[in-house]
C-alpha cells in the first residue's frame, strides 16, 4: 500500500509503492475529472460522499504497519480485523482520538488510501473538499486537519462543525429563528449544539462517545470475571445486547476470551443488565453534558427545544433507549435520526453539494 518513513523529518513522509491501489477507481474518475468530496473523518469511522453520487465509502477509521518497514498494510474494514490477532512487528491503531488527529503521518496514509478507493487522485485538479469537524475545534486542532487533507490531495477545502452537518443532515431548517439542539454521539466525541439562524447558539463537546461504552464494558468484564477480552468482542456484545434503560427482549450474549490468571480460553454469557450497568457512567456523563447546554441556553430556546425534542445523531445515538434516558433526566422528548450513522455525512454531502448556498455555515 504505502510507506510511513520515520527517518525524514519530513511534514509529508508518505510515499505510494509501485503497486496496485486498494481498489481500481472507474476509468471515469481519472486524473482531470475527480469529483468534489465530503468527509466525515471520525474516531471510529471514515465516510466519504462524492458529488453527484453520494456515499461511496463507509469504513473504520483504523490503521495497520509494520513497524519496521513503515509500510501500511491495511485500513478500513481489514485493519479493523487485525485488532487483537497481529504479531510483534504490527501495530493497528486509530490515528484519531476523541475527533482529533493524534497522528499526522498514519491520518494522511489513510486518507490517502480511502481517497484510492473511491476515485483517482488528480495532481494538476484536485478537487474540492468539506470535512466536518467537531464543535468548538480549537486552531492548532484545525490546522491539522486542513494539513491532512490538502497533503492527502485535496485542492480548496471547507470545514464544518459536526452538529450543523447533523441537522442538515437530519433535515431541519437551520435558517429558522427558533433553537434547536442536537447531540451527535460519535465513537470518541459526543458534540451537543443549539442551532438557531444557521448559527451555533451554544456548542460543546465532551471525550465520550460509542467507542468509551465498548471500553467500559471490557473493564468490566476483567473486574468482576477476571476475563481478557478483545476490543471488538466488547462492541459485539454491546451491540447485540446493550442499552441505555430496560429493554423487552434481549437476551445475553455469549462472549469469548481467556481468564486473566491462567490464560485459559473461556466464554461467558453476559446478560443484558450487566452490559446496561457496565456502561452506564459515559451514559450519565452525556446526559450531564445536555443539562449544561440547557442551563447556557437562553429561555425561550429551551422552550423551543421542549416543543421540537432533542435531535439525536451518529452511531452511539443507536444504543438502545439513549434517548429515553435522556428524555428521563430532562423531561424533554428526543428524535432519533432515521440513518443516525450517516445522517453527518449525509449533512456534509448536501452543502457539497450547493457551496454557495451554504457558504455561511462553514468555519
Amino acid at each position: 500500500m504505502g510507506v510511513l518513513s520515520g527517518k525524514s523529518g519530513k511534514a509529508n513522509r508518505y510515499k505510494k509503492k509501485k503497486k496496485e491501489p486498494l481498489a481500481q477507481p472507474s476509468p471515469r474518475r481519472n486524473g482531470f475529472l475527480c469529483k468534489n468530496m465530503a468527509m466525515d473523518l471520525g474516531t471510529a469511522n471514515t465516510l466519504i460522499f462524492l458529488k453527484g453520487e453520494g456515499l461511496v465509502l463507509q469504513e473504520p477509521s483504523v490503521v495497520a504497519y509494520n513497524i519496521h518497514t513503515m509500510e501500511v498494510l491495511a485500513v478500513g474494514n481489514e485493519a479493523k480485523s487485525y485488532i487483537g490477532r497481529t504479531p510483534l512487528n504490527i501495530k493497528v491503531v486509530r490515528p484519531l482520538a476523541s475527533g482529533v488527529i493524534e497522528d499526522m503521518e498514519i491520518t494522511q496514509a489513510m486518507i490517502r488510501e480511502f481517497f484510492a478507493k473511491v476515485q483517482k487522485m488528480g495532481r494538476l485538479l484536485k478537487p474540492k473538499a468539506v470535512v466536518c469537524v467537531p464543535a468548538g475545534i480549537s486552531k492548532l486542532e484545525e490546522k491539522a486537519v486542513v494539513k491532512a487533507a490538502s497533503e492527502s490531495g485535496i485542492g480548496k477545502l471547507f470545514l464544518i462543525e459536526e452538529p450543523i452537518a447533523a441537522a442538515i443532515g437530519a433535515g431541519l431548517d437551520i435558517d429558522r429563528n427558533r433553537g434547536q439542539m442536537v447531540v451527535n454521539i460519535g465513537g470518541g466525541i459526543t458534540d451537543i449544539a443549539v442551532l438557531s439562524l444557521s448559527s451555533v447558539a451554544y456548542s460543546d463537546n465532551i471525550r465520550v462517545g460509542g467507542d468509551t461504552m465498548s471500553r467500559k464494558l471490557k473493564e468490566h468484564i476483567l473486574s468482576k470475571h477476571t476475563m481478557q477480552v478483545g476490543e471488538n468482542s466488547a462492541e459485539e456484545a454491546k451491540i447485540a445486547a446493550g442499552s441505555a434503560v430496560p429493554m423487552p427482549g434481549l437476551t445475553a450474549f455469549t462472549v469469548a476470551g481467556k481468564d486473566a490468571a491462567t490464560s485459559i480460553p473461556m466464554t461467558l454469557n453476559l446478560p443484558p443488565e450487566e452490559i446496561r450497568e457496565a456502561i452506564q457512567e459515559p451514559i450519565a456523563t452525556i446526559i450531564k453534558a445536555v443539562h449544561a447546554a440547557l442551563d447556557k441556553t437562553l429561555p425561550d430556546m429551551v422552550t423551543d427545544i421542549a416543543e421540537d425534542g432533542i435531535y439525536l445523531t451518529g452511531g452511539g445515538a443507536m444504543l438502545r433507549g439513549i434517548g429515553l434516558a435522556i428524555e428521563k433526566e430532562t423531561n424533554i422528548p428526543c428524535n432519533l435520526s432515521t440513518e443516525p450513522l450517516t445522517t453527518v455525512i449525509n449533512g456534509t454531502g448536501k452543502t457539497l453539494e450547493n457551496l454557495k448556498f451554504y457558504k455561511k455555515v462553514f468555519i
